[in-house]
């Protein structure tokens, strides 16, 4: 069999596809799907396996976009056979997590809910809030998506002011503890005043919060406090009550009428149009409304049975077996409902039951849930209306053959020089991209303190952005204006034109090609950027656009004129918010930069002389002035300083002897 034939998509090749459908047995497993370079696509799993695979590609069968677009990648079917339909979907989920397979994500992964993270993978962990769940290191654990992020910030408010923890994510100092130890905010993590094991201990405390156990939590709180009281330990039994007291006062207003009130809850609804679609998860426990998290998906990833039941699938794969609740209340029929409810059984060791109510109490929870999720989606749908439209009247102000998907925005920040760095800011569909943020860091010698070249800075940036894509070795018939789909065809036919010199990375490269690059100043800087992509040969390819502070004029490449356009319109205030936050970005960057510096001592940059001869440099000397003027039979006076150190810190001092 020839090369080509094993890379060929399986769709391609009816007679070797009807053959490994063929091989596959109609018991439940485990399918993965492959592309031609080996990496997994999909990974499903079935009671019939041969004819959940066959229906992938049937002509009949009405796929969403994305599986579709998987289909036609598949080059390989491989299977696990199992015994039982919930180990299958146990199975699916522990392979799943391995590998993390790109067309298995249901969710979108969406920046507007946060997290709550506990880094239990760091020798002390840290918790704070994220919008990112980075899938990073294993152990560390991640609780949400939260929707109120005012009660999750109040939560963290509170639980931080009832427990001490690490406030900092590095030491303020090397040698002492900072004031958060001395007010009893924090317990020396910095200086390992308490041992590692002991301040895990208060982290799972913590961890049970937002585990839904707070009750629980309050209980071993109690019986602790009345030990200590009869051990007349009072000042151990008042910290207690007041951590006691701070959690109580947790969710006291998020009372929800339910029977059996000891018994665990979710409850999962949806709302959805043609495009978007909202679900909510709230979670009760002891009759409180403990979390209440959002998500994402697309509307046309499947049925909302579907939806839900792949929710609660992805959801609990991350969840720790004692956050699994004993009754989940869904909207509606979930289409493997039952194998669901088996493999979360033998995930908690406590049968968990599956709840779709029609009428009482319990429906009326389940309306409450989609009210909310309505709500959620009608947010979503203005949010995608204005960008929508903003994107629309760019397209149209720029004369832009289609709506630009991903917009570029670049900006330069320093002080007469010093410390220059420039912001790349990415907007997708209008949104912010934090992922594809990224800094940098000036490195031509001419830019430096007392001497700032914004043009030359912006030169550099744009040409380092763009030098993977190699210049052309002979001029290609680019039209002024190409098309995100003629784009792609160009660069595969650079891609032949360079072979295989560039590295066959061209078709990674075109996910990140911008529509559109916004430069954040006037014609000067424009003109530099322009001289840049002219001599890379990418100035066809790359759109690229000035704005102007001032008057918020927006210029092109070879227009000595600004377009003329109001600054309220639509389009021109989504180029002012790449343009600000571009602008936020780099100076953020500049004073982390700034406050580095700042701190530095000049001793640190002598090779070999560490901190703890630094401190005894300064103890014997007293200052950096008496260092700076001793010999080199004077500095190795100082303990540990031998001769070759010596010579190394006074040549620092006296570079022309």
């Amino acid at each position: 069999m020839s090369a080509l034939t094993q890379t060929q998509p399986l769709i391609r090749q009816a007679e070797k596809l009807e053959n490994r459908l063929k091989e596959i047995p109609p018991e439940p497993g485990v399918y993965f799907m492959s592309g031609s370079s080996g990496d997994i696509l999909y990974i499903g799993k079935s009671k019939k396996l041969r004819s959940r695979v066959r229906s992938y590609f049937r002509d009949s069968q009405r796929l969403s976009d994305r599986i579709a677009m998987m289909v036609r990648q598949v080059t390989e079917i491989e299977f696990i056979v199992t015994d039982t339909e919930a180990e299958a979907l146990a199975l699916e989920a522990n392979l799943i997590k391995q590998h993390q397979p790109y067309y298995n994500v249901l969710l979108k992964d969406d920046k507007k809910y946060p997290y709550v993270c506990i880094t239990w993978s760091q020798k002390y962990p840290r918790i704070f809030i994220t919008r990112k769940r980075r899938a990073g290191k294993e152990q560390d654990r991640y609780y949400g998506p939260y929707v109120d992020t005012g009660l999750l910030r109040y939560t963290l408010q509170i639980i931080k002011k009832a427990f001490p923890l690490r406030q900092r994510p590095k030491p303020l100092f090397k040698d002492r503890p900072c004031l958060n130890y001395d007010i009893g905010k924090c317990p020396g993590v910095c200086q390992s005043l308490i041992t590692s094991e002991d301040y895990r201990q208060i982290m799972h405390k913590v961890a049970m919060v937002f585990q839904g156990r707070s009750e629980e939590l309050v209980k071993s709180l109690k019986t602790q406090m009345e030990k200590a009281a009869e051990d007349l330990d009072f000042e151990k039994a008042a910290q207690l009550r007041d951590r006691i007291s701070a959690l109580q006062n947790l969710n006291a207003d998020q009372k929800v009428s339910l029977p059996d009130d000891t018994i665990s809850r979710d409850a999962i609804a949806l709302a959805a149009d043609e495009k978007h679609c909202c679900i909510q998860l709230f979670q009760i426990r002891a009759g409180k409304l403990v979390g209440r998290l959002g998500f994402f998906a697309d509307a046309q990833s499947g049925t909302s049975g579907e939806i839900l039941q792949k929710v609660l699938e992805e959801h609990y794969q991350t969840v720790e077996p004692v956050e699994i609740p004993t009754e989940i209340i869904a909207q509606q029929e979930l289409p493997e409902g039952e194998i669901l409810t088996q493999w979360l059984s033998q995930q908690k060791g406590k049968k968990v039951s599956l709840v779709v109510p029609q009428r009482q109490t319990k429906a009326e929870l389940i309306e409450m849930v989609e009210r909310n999720a309505k709500y959620e989606l009608e947010r979503t749908q203005k949010v995608s209306n204005y960008n929508n439209q903003a994107l629309e009247d760019l397209a149209a102000i720029l004369d832009l053959p289609e709506v630009p998907k991903r917009i570029e925005g670049y900006d330069i920040s320093h002080i007469q020089g010093s410390n220059a760095v420039a912001s790349q800011v990415v907007f997708v569909d209008g949104i912010p991209a934090k992922q594809h943020y990224r800094h940098y860091k000036i490195k031509n010698p001419e830019v430096a303190t007392g001497h700032s070249d914004d043009f030359a800075s912006m030169a550099e940036v744009i040409g380092r952005r763009f030098r993977k894509y190699k210049p052309l070795p002979q001029p290609l018939n680019l039209s002024p204006s190409p098309s995100p789909t003629r784009r792609g065809e160009q660069w595969e036919e650079r891609g032949a034109i360079l072979g295989e010199g560039s590295n066959g990375r061209i078709g990674e490269q075109d996910k990140d090609f911008p529509d559109l690059v916004m430069i954040d100043g006037g014609k000067g800087q424009l003109s530099a950027v322009v001289k840049v992509l002219e001599a890379m040969n990418l100035l066809e390819t790359v759109k690229v656009v000035s704005l102007a502070k001032k008057r918020e004029e927006i210029f092109l490449p070879g227009e000595s004129f600004p377009l003329t356009t109001n600054a309220e319109q639509p389009g021109v205030q989504l180029l002012r918010r790449v343009r600000d936050e571009a602008h936020r970005f780099a100076v953020s960057f500049h004073r982390q930069q700034r406050l580095k510096n700042s701190r530095r001592s000049r001793l640190d940059a002598i090779p070999g002389l560490g901190f703890h001869r630094q401190k005894q440099l300064l103890a014997h000397f007293h200052s950096l002035d008496y260092i700076r003027e001793a010999s080199i039979e004077q500095l190795q006076e100082v303990s540990g300083i031998g001769n070759s150190l010596a010579t190394e810190i006074y040549n620092y001092f006296h570079p022309s002897n």
